[in-house]
This record gives structure tokens, sequence and C-alpha cells, in this order.
């Protein structure tokens, strides 16, 4: 495929899944002070109780515009599936964050991004007993896309963290899994091929500093980690390029850990996280297969 008939591809594509409206959450709890530190409780359309809780964390290379709004529709579409869901909005880059004029914002305020998710995850399972009864907080399985992606895999990988973390756990979080979309598994990789416009140093900075924060949360630095993963992602995609999981998966196996990855053929970026798409369905599937 020509770089221009991708691009028209990775424009329709992302068109496609941003035209659905808005779906309202159930509820919204606060899991800190900060006007970003909140989750969105979607109960299960079906009815059902003791239903699994599906963590949703959204992409956006980590930057402000993109909040958990625009994968409110996935989470709905989750819901009618049968799952409870909890979609969670963290603290992005944004305005003010040193950020060149005219530039897109800043990814990421570090370590701001990682200490909420580390909170949400933390507080999820009392807020979910509180907020969504509904929800089954036995059977946890975390998704994310893109940079989503990203904070689900780190996310997973806590207990491996060194214990001089402020964010690391003594012991593996109760999770059935993790269903990772399109996402920025490794960090150099993702340098190499630019994605996200920089987003990664951005994110972690460059040098010395990249070295240092990237130990602490690329998902490559944190193998193995015990927790059953797997990896969707379209062939197709050009906002992260499948090398990206191919390097986090490759690692996997060096580490001795063996990661489902489940390739898309003729898929984009965005149709993971489209109800409107056949991806979307698929990505159900997999989360069904580690919840159930």
């Amino acid at each position: 495929m020509s770089d221009s008939a991708a691009r028209d591809r990775d424009d329709a594509e992302t068109e496609s899944a941003l035209a659905h409206p808005v779906v309202a959450p159930d509820r919204t709890a606060a899991y800190g002070d900060h006007p970003d530190q909140v989750i969105d409780f979607y109960a299960p359309r079906d009815g059902r109780t003791a239903a699994p809780l599906v963590v949703l964390l959204h992409g956006g290379a980590w930057r402000a515009p993109y909040d958990r709004a625009h994968v409110s529709p996935l989470a709905d579409f989750l819901a009618r599936r049968g799952f409870a869901v909890a979609s969670v909005e963290y603290r992005r880059g944004g305005e003010g964050d040193g950020q060149v004029p005219g530039a897109d914002p800043v990814a990421g305020r570090w370590p701001e991004t990682l200490d909420d998710v580390a909170a949400a995850l933390d507080a999820l399972p009392a807020l979910a007993a509180r907020e969504l009864p509904e929800a089954d907080v036995r059977r946890i399985v975390v998704t994310g896309h893109s940079a989503g992606g990203h904070l689900a895999l780190w996310a997973a990988a806590r207990h491996v963290l060194p214990e001089g973390s402020p964010w690391h756990l003594p012991a593996p979080p109760p999770l059935r899994g993790v269903v990772a979309l399109a996402p920025i598994a490794d960090f150099a990789t993702a340098v190499e091929l630019g994605v996200c416009g920089g987003a990664v140093t951005q994110l972690v900075g460059e040098g010395a500093e990249f070295e240092e924060r990237a130990a602490h949360a690329d998902p490559v630095a944190l193998l193995p980690t015990g927790i059953a993963t797997a990896i969707v992602h379209g062939e197709e995609d050009i906002v992260v390029p499948l090398a990206v999981s191919e390097a986090y998966v490759d690692a996997a196996a060096k580490s001795g850990e063996m990661v489902g990855l489940t390739l898309l053929g003729d898929v984009g970026h965005f149709p993971l996280i489209d109800p409107a798409a056949d991806a979307c369905a698929i990505v159900a599937e997999e989360i069904t297969q580690l919840a159930w």
C-alpha cells in the first residue's frame, strides 16, 4: 500500500471511530482530588450480576485533548456484551507543559500520569463495589488502546518494579489478564519509529533521563510479569506500527513468558475501538477469553 493510500485509510478509520456520540456513564466516582482523577462506570446492559469487570484505559498519546470520552462508545459496546466497565481518566500533558507554540500538546506528565493509573487501579475494587455492584471484582481484565495499551501493560507489571518505586506492588495485582490494543509496548522501538510525534521522549525524556525513567515505565523492561497478556494489533497500523508490539512479544518470549498476539489483516489503528468495525468484536472476544 502506498503512503498516501495508508494515510487515506487511517483518516477514514479515525473518522469512523470518533464519529460515535459520547455515551454517558451510569455513574462516575473520584479516586483523587484532581478533576481528571475520575472513573466512569458502565453497568452490563443485559442486567446480569457478578459480571467480569473490564478496566478501560484510553489512548491519545498521553495528551490532554484526548480524554475518556472518545472511548465511551467502546465502554458501552463492552457493557452490551455483558461486561461491567470502568473507564479511567488520568492526567495528561497539555497547555503550559513546556510545549512549542503551535505544536501538539506535550505527551503525558511525569510522574502524574503513572501516579494516577496506579491510584485508580488501587482504588478500583472499593469504588466498583460501591458504585457498580453488578461487577465481580474477582474477575478483572485491564484493556487499553495505544498509549492506554502501554498503561494497561504497565499497570499489570507494577509488582516487577523495584521496591523503592512509588508504584511498586508487593505481589502481582489480582487480574485475570491484560488485553492491550495496538499498545506503545516497547519504548526503544517506538522512539526509533517516531511514534505519535515523539510522544515517548516527551513522557520520559531523553538520554540519561530516558534510561532512568524507562526502567520504571517501559513495559518491555518489566518482563516477565506472570500475568496473562494478549495483544491485538492491526497489520496496517501506521500510528503505532506492528513492529512495536512484535518487539514486546519477542522480548517476552526471551524472558520466558508467552504473550498472545492477534494480528488483524486490512486493519489500521482505530478500528480496535470502533464499535462499527469487525475488529472491535474480536477485541471483545479476546477480553472474554480472559474474563470467563
